[in-house]
């Protein structure tokens, strides 16, 4: 188990001691405020999306702001701590997939992205991997922080999601995911900007250890 008693940034991991750099924490801080960017970006988009009949300009701007969660996902991804390097790598290979799916559905469809996924459910297949991308966050942080709001987002995302693919939601309950997911997705990124950042940075032998083993495979 890791100590966080620390004497100038040195601490206790489970493969020996490490240091805590200023770059290291520089690194939350840029992961946590990609998260805060991702989640204002979500809830905005949210709010636009449960207006009646909302405009034109309405939807190309629900678009923007998926754009935005999509970048700002990319960043937090990019910055994240996992010590399986695996699923590290799925969760960026997921979202590249979803950024590029996006793309494409928007082209060719030649119509706001969220007008196409909700009058074409299929579409989730492609857009649905960005999601899985955040979804795995939400669960990295639940597994590591045990967090309510992870563990509830966790399971509410890909409901919702599959729900909307399968039709076997109603309008009022999808909505009511939606509304539940920005709120949630808001506490924690409000959350994690006032955690302890060396949680967040983890057990620097850990990974020290791992990079070790893969130098030494034939």
């Amino acid at each position: 188990m890791t100590s966080y008693s620390t004497v100038e940034n040195v601490y206790q991991g489970q493969f020996g001691t490490f240091t805590i750099t200023e770059a290291d924490r520089q690194g939350v801080k840029l992961y946590r405020g990609a998260l805060a960017l991702a989640a204002l970006c979500f809830a905005s988009g949210s709010i636009l999306a449960l207006i009646p009949e909302p405009s034109s300009w309405m939807l190309y701007g629900i678009t923007m702001l998926y754009g935005g969660v999509w970048l700002s996902l990319g960043v937090a991804l990019r910055l994240i701590h996992i010590y399986l390097r695996p699923l590290h790598l799925a969760l960026q290979l997921f979202w590249a997939i979803g950024g590029v799916a996006s793309i494409a559905i928007a082209i060719a469809y030649h119509q706001p992205l969220a007008l196409v996924v909700y009058h074409h459910p299929l579409t989730i297949f492609g857009v649905g991997f960005t999601f899985a991308a955040l979804t795995g966050i939400f669960f990295k942080e639940a597994f590591c922080f045990n967090r309510f709001e992870t563990k509830l987002l966790t399971p509410l995302v890909p409901l919702l999601l599959l729900g909307h693919l399968g039709g076997i939601l109603s309008l009022g309950l999808e909505q009511g995911l939606l509304v539940a997911w920005a709120i949630l997705f808001l506490i924690f990124a409000g959350r994690k900007l006032v955690q302890p950042i060396p949680p967040d940075i983890g057990d620097k032998s850990v990974f020290d250890y791992l990079a070790q083993q893969r130098t030494q495979q034939p």
